[in-house]
């Protein structure tokens, strides 16, 4: 890859709709799995992009670029949750299905379970990382990761066999 200051402008523009056609889905969910809403979640993204532009980091290969991107999607989503702003305002929930149809419910049981059990969730089933990925993209060791899996399909069943 062209680090962003030799890139012409059409370079540039090349570049981002190559990530945003890549990446944006699994940032969305990502970043929606922590705030809870949309618009919350595309401004999130945006904010991203425009790490990405302000940084223009150089990746090794399509994995680190992906994980760069969703470590800092996650990030942004911990930072914003914990601002003022996002404390002393409410916002409209929206149900999103995050598949196809037939997922719905078991995805609308999942965004019951509390941020820190819906990304592992997401990441783990969804995303198809490993534990030990999830590990390193969230700098949490593997067996809390496993651990928190774990009561989060325990959860998950008590919700299910709830309803």
């Amino acid at each position: 890859m062209i680090p962003i200051i030799n890139r012409s402008k059409a370079d540039e523009n090349i570049e981002m709709d190559r990530l945003i056609k890549k990446y944006a889905n699994i940032m969305f969910r990502c970043a929606h799995s922590y705030c809870g809403n949309r618009t919350d979640a595309e401004d999130i993204i945006q904010e991203v992009f425009l790490k990405y532009l302000n940084k223009s980091p150089e990746f090794k290969n399509d994995d680190h670029e992906k994980a760069w991107l969703l470590r800092v999607t996650i990030n942004t989503s911990k930072d914003y949750v914990k601002s003022f702003w996002h404390q002393k305002t409410t916002s409209i929930t929206e149900d999103i299905p995050y598949i196809n149809d037939t997922d719905v419910e078991i995805w609308g049981d999942v965004k019951k379970l509390s941020p820190k059990y819906r990304v592992i969730i997401q990441l783990f089933y969804q995303e198809g990382y490993s534990i030990k990925e999830i590990s390193e993209l969230l700098k949490i060791r593997e067996s809390t990761i496993g651990t928190q899996l774990s009561r989060a399909r325990e959860i998950l069943k008590k919700i299910i066999k709830e309803e």
